[in-house]
């Protein structure tokens, strides 16, 4: 299952050949998980061509962060996708510096989309409560050294954990292959600690920059009157915030469901990749994307028929 853990060893490996039940199973739900992936590709790129061709909207730090949270959780996506499918269904093998790095990339856009709520919330921050201020903070250079910072933040545990994986590491490791899991690349016990203390602390550290931020941005509405407008406008953005964070979260009761309910529901992972992993990265554009006029016409354009546009 493609959550925070990005396919941990528990996962039960079915073959598809066992019996017919279990082909048509398999089938109509990697065809739902097809149909999700190219949505929300059309989906994504339908924004992404927007922002990219709409002059205001790339001089608006705001859209700066949205577009690239839309990139990151595509990254994360596609690197899940390319698990679930080579580790669970069509089950093949890989060098293992290869797994390295995609299991590398997977977990750290895992916890990019997090931190970027982080910094959007930020922005609604300081322009609601320092406008004067706001100009000087929207500055291509900011928004580049925030999304640097992001992925360096994101990048750190990964290190820690191949530092960590160093010491026993055999000289002939990185020269196999085998089918890409977590249990491939876990050669420590602290390795396992490190990941979990990072989501911890990640979602703890973004939850309380959100509830004060939106603490923050309420207080000046209720103070100025003549903000009160922007301000819960900005107040009910950071709550989206939080509504993602939430989802974001829910990708770790995929583990749960996997250890308990894997013997009782079969292709619990599909059923989980489909819940906690698309579900959440298909409603963000949605969500964000209809709150701005630009991006709403747009979305609008793309779902809309032809003959009726």
């Amino acid at each position: 299952m493609a959550n925070g853990s990005v396919f941990s060893s528990n996962v039960t490996q079915v073959s598809p050949g066992n019996n017919r039940t279990a082909v048509i199973v398999q089938t109509f739900f990697f065809t739902l998980l097809l149909l999700c992936f190219i949505m929300f590709l059309y989906l994504i790129l339908g924004i992404l061509n927007i922002y990219f061709s709409t002059p205001h909207l790339r001089e608006t730090l705001r859209c700066v962060f949205f577009a690239h949270m839309l990139v990151s959780d595509t990254l994360y996506f596609l690197v899940a996708l390319f698990l679930l499918l080579s580790s669970i269904i069509y089950v093949f093998q890989m060098p293992i510096p290869f797994c390295l790095a995609i299991q590398t990339l997977a977990t750290a856009t895992y916890r990019v989309t997090p931190y970027n709520l982080a910094v959007m919330s930020i922005e609604q921050y300081i322009a609601i409560c320092f406008p004067l201020r706001h100009g000087a903070f929207s500055t291509d250079r900011n928004s580049n050294v925030a999304i640097a910072i992001m992925w360096v933040v994101g990048l750190m545990p990964n290190a820690a954990e191949f530092i960590a994986m160093s010491p026993v590491v055999t000289k002939d490791f990185f020269l196999h292959s085998a089918i890409c899991n977590r249990a491939v690349i876990v050669l420590h016990p602290v390795q396992d600690t490190i990941q979990s203390f990072s989501y911890i602390v990640t979602f703890v550290l973004v939850a309380l920059v959100i509830v004060y931020t939106y603490i923050k941005v309420m207080l000046v509405a209720q103070k100025i009157t003549s903000k009160q407008m922007a301000a819960s406008k900005a107040g009910k953005t950071v709550m989206l915030h939080a509504l993602q964070l939430f989802l974001c979260m829910n990708a770790f009761l995929a583990s749960l469901t996997e250890k308990y309910l894997k013997d009782y529901i079969p292709f619990i992972f599909l059923i989980n990749f489909l819940i906690f992993m698309c579900l959440p990265r298909f409603l963000s554009p949605l969500i964000y994307g209809l709150r701005d006029d630009a991006f709403r016409k747009g979305i609008k354009h793309l779902f809309s028929i032809p003959c009726c546009r």
